[in-house]
C-alpha cells in the first residue's frame, strides 16, 4: 500500500497545514472540502476541492459534502478485487489512500452555557463520522487519521517507508478511528437522553466504556490477576486511578481499592482532614484547623491498627505533616491534593513508600457530587446504585430522649455522622469534638461492633459520644454504652424495639438523636 490521494477534512486545523504540507512535499495528492481548502491554499499548500472528484458542490449549508459514490467508492475500493478495479474504471473513480478527518466538536458545544439543542444537534457530524468508518472499514487498503495528534508519527513513518503504511499501523488506526465514532456516538447518545429523558435514572440498557489504565501486580492476593481501567468522563473528579504517582513502589490492587476509600473519607470534610485506613475501613479519622493536628489526631484513634496504613489528606502536604508522616512506622501509600517541596523531598527518603497527587475541586462542596456506583456480581450481574452522600442538616435531627444533647455533643454526634457511613457494616463510631477515638468495624452484631469500639477507645471512651450506621434492635448496646461512660448516641431509628431503646437512654441521662437516614456499607 502507497498513500498517493489523501482527503483531508477537519474540524480541528491543529497542524494540518503542517501535516499537508509534509504530505504534499512527499509527493501526495490533497483533496480537502471547502473549509478546509480554504485554510491549506491560504498557506501555499495546493489542495482539490472535493466537489471537483464529485462533479457536485457542497449543499445545505455545508450538511453534505463527502457523501457521494465518488467519495465512498474511492475509499471503500479493495484493489485486489477485478469487479472493484473495474468499476473504479467505469465510474473514473480515483482512489483514495489516506482519509485525515476529525469531528465536530459536539461536546465542547453541548457543555457550553446557554447552549440550545439546535445548536447542539447542529454539531453531530454526519460526513466526517462517515468517512471514518469506511477508511476504518477497509484499513487494508487505506490509512485513515482521526486525532491531530497522530500527524508527527505518522509522517515519519511515511518518510521511512517510502509513502507505505505498514498493515499493523493501519489496523492500529483503525482501532483509533472506530474508538472516535463510539465515543462521540456515546456523547450524542448520553446528550440527547439526558434532554428527552430526564427522568429515566437507571437505563434499560447499561453501556459501559473504561480504558485500561494498567495491569498491577496482582490482585488481591498473588494467585489473582488484575487490572485498573480509567472512565474519561470523570476526568475532574477527585481519583487514585488519574492521580500523580510522585514517588514509592507499583500501586496494588489493594492499595488502589484502600486509597479509593481513605479520599471518599476525607472528601466528606470541608475543614482540614486526614484518615489512616487499613482495609478499606478506617483506623482513625479526624478533622483540625491545621492538615498536621488532623493527622495526629486520626493516627491517635488506633496507631497499632495504622501499621501499613493507608493517608488521604484533604489538603497539601506542608513539612509539618510530612515530618509526621515520614516518623510514622510503615505508612503504605499517601494521597493528598499536592505536597510542598520540601515535604516530598523529605518523604521520598524512604523508597517504597507510594505518594499521590490528587486533583480536588472546590474544597467547600468536594462531597456533595452525585454518582452512581457499581459492583459485579458473580453469576454475571451488575449492580448499580446512588453513591451514598446524603448528609442531614442539624435541623432535620429529632431529639428523643429526655436530656438534648449539648453544644459539644452535637458537635461530635455530626463529625461521628460522616465517619460512620465509611466503616464497614455493622459500624459503630465513638467520637469526641472532630476526631475518633474508637471504631467498631464489620460485626455481624451491632453490640459486638459497640463492644468492640469502646475497647479500642480504652480510656478515652468516658464523655465521647457515639453514632451508629443503623438502627439498634435491642437496648444491649445502650446499655453497654452507658457502662462505657458514652453521654449521646446518633442513630437512624425506625426500630420495631425503638421504645425499649429510648426508654434505655432515657434510664442512663444519655441524649439520643434519630436521623431517619441509614448508612450501611457492605
Amino acid at each position: 500500500m502507497s498513500v498517493r490521494r489523501a482527503l483531508v477534512s477537519v474540524s480541528d486545523k491543529t497542524d494540518v497545514v503542517e501535516f499537508a504540507r509534509t504530505l504534499v512535499d512527499m509527493g501526495v495528492e490533497i483533496v480537502s472540502t471547502g473549509g478546509t481548502c480554504r485554510v491549506l491554499t491560504a498557506e501555499g499548500v495546493p489542495c482539490r476541492e472535493v466537489s471537483d472528484l464529485t462533479g457536485a458542490p457542497e449543499i445545505l449549508d455545508g450538511r453534505v459534502k463527502t457523501l457521494h459514490p465518488r467519495i465512498h467508492g474511492a475509499i471503500l475500493a479493495q484493489p485486489k478485487k477485478e469487479s472493484h478495479v473495474a468499476t473504479l474504471q467505469r465510474e473514473k473513480i480515483e482512489p483514495i489512500d489516506m482519509v485525515v478527518v476529525n469531528l465536530y466538536p459536539f461536546e465542547k458545544v453541548a457543555a457550553a452555557a446557554g447552549a440550545t439543542l439546535d445548536d447542539t444537534l447542529e454539531e453531530i457530524d454526519i460526513g466526517g463520522v462517515t468517512l471514518l468508518r469506511a477508511a476504518a472499514k477497509n484499513f487494508e487498503n487505506v490509512a485513515v487519521v482521526s486525532n491531530p495528534s497522530q500527524y508527527g508519527w505518522i509522517a515519519s513513518t511515511l518518510k521511512e517507508n517510502d509513502l507505505d503504511l505498514p498493515k499493523d499501523v493501519r489496523r492500529k488506526l483503525a482501532v483509533q478511528a472506530f474508538a472516535q465514532t463510539r465515543d462521540y456516538d456515546r456523547a450524542i447518545h448520553r446528550f440527547l437522553a439526558g434532554v428527552t429523558e430526564p427522568d429515566d435514572d437507571f437505563p434499560d440498557f447499561l453501556n459501559l466504556e473504561y480504558e485500561k489504565v494498567r495491569d498491577t501486580r496482582y490482585g488481591e492476593n498473588p494467585h489473582q490477576k488484575a487490572a485498573v481501567y480509567h472512565t474519561r468522563a470523570r476526568d475532574r473528579e477527585p481519583s487514585v486511578v488519574t492521580a500523580e504517582q510522585l514517588s514509592g513502589k507499583e500501586l496494588s490492587y489493594n492499595n488502589l481499592m484502600d486509597l479509593d476509600a481513605a479520599l471518599a473519607c476525607v472528601r466528606e470534610f470541608p475543614e482540614p482532614a486526614a484518615a489512616v485506613l487499613k482495609h478499606a475501613t478506617p483506623c482513625g479519622v479526624a478533622s483540625a484547623p491545621t492538615i498536621a493536628k488532623a493527622y495526629e489526631k486520626a493516627l491517635a484513634c488506633d496507631p497499632i491498627s495504622a501499621f501499613g496504613s493507608i493517608v488521604a489528606l484533604n489538603r497539601s502536604v506542608d513539612l509539618e505533616v510530612g515530618e509526621l508522616i515520614h516518623n510514622t512506622r510503615f505508612v503504605e501509600a499517601v494521597v493528598a491534593p499536592d505536597f510542598y517541596r520540601n515535604a516530598l523531598e523529605l518523604m521520598r527518603t524512604k523508597k517504597n513508600r507510594r505518594l499521590l497527587k490528587a486533583y480536588f475541586p472546590d474544597l467547600t462542596d468536594i462531597h456533595l457530587k452525585p454518582e452512581r456506583m457499581m459492583r459485579t456480581l458473580l453469576g454475571g450481574g451488575l449492580l448499580v446504585q446512588d453513591v451514598d452522600i446524603e448528609d442531614v442538616r442539624p435541623q432535620e435531627l429529632k431529639v428523643v430522649t429526655e436530656r438534648e444533647p449539648t453544644d459539644e455533643e452535637m458537635k461530635s454526634l455530626l463529625f461521628g455522622w460522616r465517619v460512620v457511613k465509611h466503616v464497614r457494616s455493622n459500624a459503630i463510631v465513638l467520637s469526641k469534638d472532630t476526631e475518633t477515638v474508637g471504631i467498631g468495624a464489620g460485626q455481624m452484631s451491632r453490640v459486638d461492633a459497640s463492644v468492640l469500639a469502646v475497647w479500642k477507645a480504652g480510656e478515652r471512651v468516658r464523655g465521647c459520644v457515639m453514632a451508629s450506621d443503623a438502627f439498634f434492635p435491642m437496648r444491649d448496646a445502650v446499655d453497654a454504652a452507658a457502662e462505657a461512660g458514652i453521654t449521646a448516641i446518633i442513630q437512624p431509628g425506625g426500630s420495631k424495639g425503638d421504645e425499649e431503646v429510648i426508654q434505655a437512654a432515657n434510664e442512663k441521662s444519655i441524649a439520643m438523636i434519630f436521623t431517619g437516614l441509614r448508612h450501611f456499607r457492605h
